[in-house]
């Protein structure tokens, strides 16, 4: 007899793998959630039907990624968006779907996956969130000094890539690009600072010439996320200032303080 993890293999090929338990099938798919951990599912049997889901373990994710105990209503209305898209339902912190009659056991899977793949997204929604709050910290402090900028500029890299900083700060001496690094959890500090970097890699031309910009990476320091070596990743491209001494900021734009 053909055992459901075979069934799987057949229909959806070498990138899911399938694990039996006494409990349960567990699907290891191809999605990522934003830290870079697989999107695990699950294939349990109830009243003779099959439930495909994620045992909770995308909402747990999300939490785990804010300090706040709670979701907005906004982030709960584009979860419940999400599952009414994909056909998904949310049963106690679970995303799941039943295979019933007609449909395959592959494609309820992957129904599942894309959703639990997209309400995992809505960590941008957080980390924006965050450094948008930070990012108006600054601009109120710039505003304080008197110093004059142009909030999230977009430029243009090397690669044709589009890329918008936080803030473009202009003085008579010398222009700079800031970049705000702020997250609420250690777990995704990393991939900040790398998409950071990324982006003045790619911007890198514009520090050079007559008109040469100055790269500031401006950490968000208030909570304990950070490693050295995430301080060290960016130090190569940029100059690294933390928010928690705003006058090193100041020295590194050249202001007068």
């Amino acid at each position: 007899m053909t055992t459901r993890c075979e069934t799987l293999a057949d229909e959806l090929g070498g990138l899911f793998t399938c694990v039996t338990n006494d409990r349960h099938e567990r699907i290891r798919t191809p999605f990522l959630y934003p830290d870079g951990d697989n999107i695990d599912l699950f294939v349990t049997e109830k009243d003779g039907g099959l439930i495909v889901s994620d045992l909770g373990e995308t909402l747990r994710w999300l939490r785990s990624q804010t300090l706040s105990p709670k979701r907005t209503p906004k982030q709960n209305a584009l979860i419940a968006d999400v599952c009414l898209t994909h056909g998904i339902e949310q049963f106690r912190g679970m995303l799941l779907a039943r295979c019933r009659p007609g449909m395959t056991l592959a494609t309820v899977t992957l129904r599942v996956a894309q959703a639990c793949l997209r309400v995992s997204d809505l960590w941008f929604t957080f980390r924006t969130r965050a450094v948008e709050s930070v990012a108006d910290e600054v601009s109120d402090f710039l505003l304080e000094r008197e110093i004059r900028f142009d909030r999230r500029p977009k430029m243009v890299g090397r690669s044709g890539r589009g890329w918008t900083p936080d803030f473009h700060v202009i003085l008579p001496e010398r222009g700079s690009l800031v970049s705000v690094l702020s997250t609420g959890n250690r777990s995704s500090a990393r991939p900040v600072a790398e998409h950071t970097l990324a982006m003045w890699h790619d911007l890198n031309q514009l520090t050079y010439g007559p008109e040469a910009l100055r790269l500031i990476s401006l950490f968000d320091d208030t909570a304990d996320v950070w490693q050295d070596e995430d301080f060290t990743l960016l130090d190569s491209l940029s100059e690294v200032r933390r928010w928690s001494e705003p006058e090193t900021f100041i020295e590194a734009l050249d202001a007068v303080a």
